[in-house]
């Protein structure tokens, strides 16, 4: 069982690099693509934010909305990065691709899903739907992850790339769309109710909170958040994809 889902994963790492390779602009497209699906989860819960205010029940809501936003990253197969820590460790360490071709493959697919992410969040702040309380609800939560200390801000990335990349795994393994999309929401609600960090998701919120309160939520503060968050994942994701090449490579 581990042995073909070892397998199915260095595939689709090998099927990331070789688009990658064929062509970097449909590559970074499809990145894009998922930074702005991931985007569309995180306005989402803001809103609802907004709405609910400080009711007991708010995060909850927000945890059962969330998985909006990954149920249209697995069903169309875009290219995340948080999944692609996973998703190429794992192909490195089974040999399906190279140590250039993983670092690349984090390269492009951070920098496309920075650009969804990016044009996402301004389209909302420009559509003006954001009433003043979902303002708010976006700078204080945009404050609250610039301001937190690194080590948190690092150990949150980690468990939060545990659950996406298992999601992820998931979506690979198993054969059935509902039963993906079942795992993608136990998984996501459980990210977003606890509290993690997710890089891509914190690239949506910081453009919408910068471009409406820049003295609050600095460009300054929203890199420190993203470096520790990035490297949580990373190190969060690199775990799984060896955990899975450790169990199905035990097997062989």
């Amino acid at each position: 069982m581990h042995e073909d889902t070892l397998s199915k994963v260095s595939n689709a790492a090998k099927g990331k690099v070789e688009l990658l390779q064929q062509s970097k602009a449909r590559y970074l497209m499809s990145a894009g693509l998922a930074g702005l699906f991931i985007g569309f989860g995180i306005m989402l819960i803001f809103v609802i934010s907004g709405l609910l205010g400080k009711s007991p029940a708010t995060k909850i809501v927000m945890g059962v909305a969330f998985p909006a936003a990954l149920s249209l990253v697995v069903a169309l197969g875009v290219e995340l990065f948080t999944g692609n820590n996973m998703v190429g460790f794992a192909g490195f360490l089974n040999r399906a691709i190279t140590g250039k071709e993983l670092i690349e493959l984090w390269i492009f697919s951070y920098i496309g899903n920075l650009i969804g992410s990016i044009i996402g969040g301004a389209l909302f702040v420009f559509s003006g739907v954001a009433t003043p309380q979902i303002v708010d609800a976006f700078v204080k939560a945009g404050v609250a992850k610039t301001t937190a200390p690194a080590g948190q801000l690092f150990f949150r990335g980690i468990l939060c790339n545990f659950l996406v990349c298992l999601a992820v795994l998931s979506g690979i393994k198993l054969k059935e769309e509902t039963a993906k999309l079942i795992m993608v929401f136990w998984c996501l609600f459980v990210f977003i109710t606890a509290g993690f960090e997710h890089s891509v998701a914190n690239m949506t919120l910081f453009t919408v909170a910068n471009l409406l309160n820049g003295v609050k939520v600095t460009l300054g503060g929203c890199a420190y958040n993203l470096l520790f968050v990035t490297l949580g994942n990373i190190v969060g994701g690199g775990f799984i994809g060896f955990a899975y090449y450790y169990i199905g490579r035990e097997k062989k």
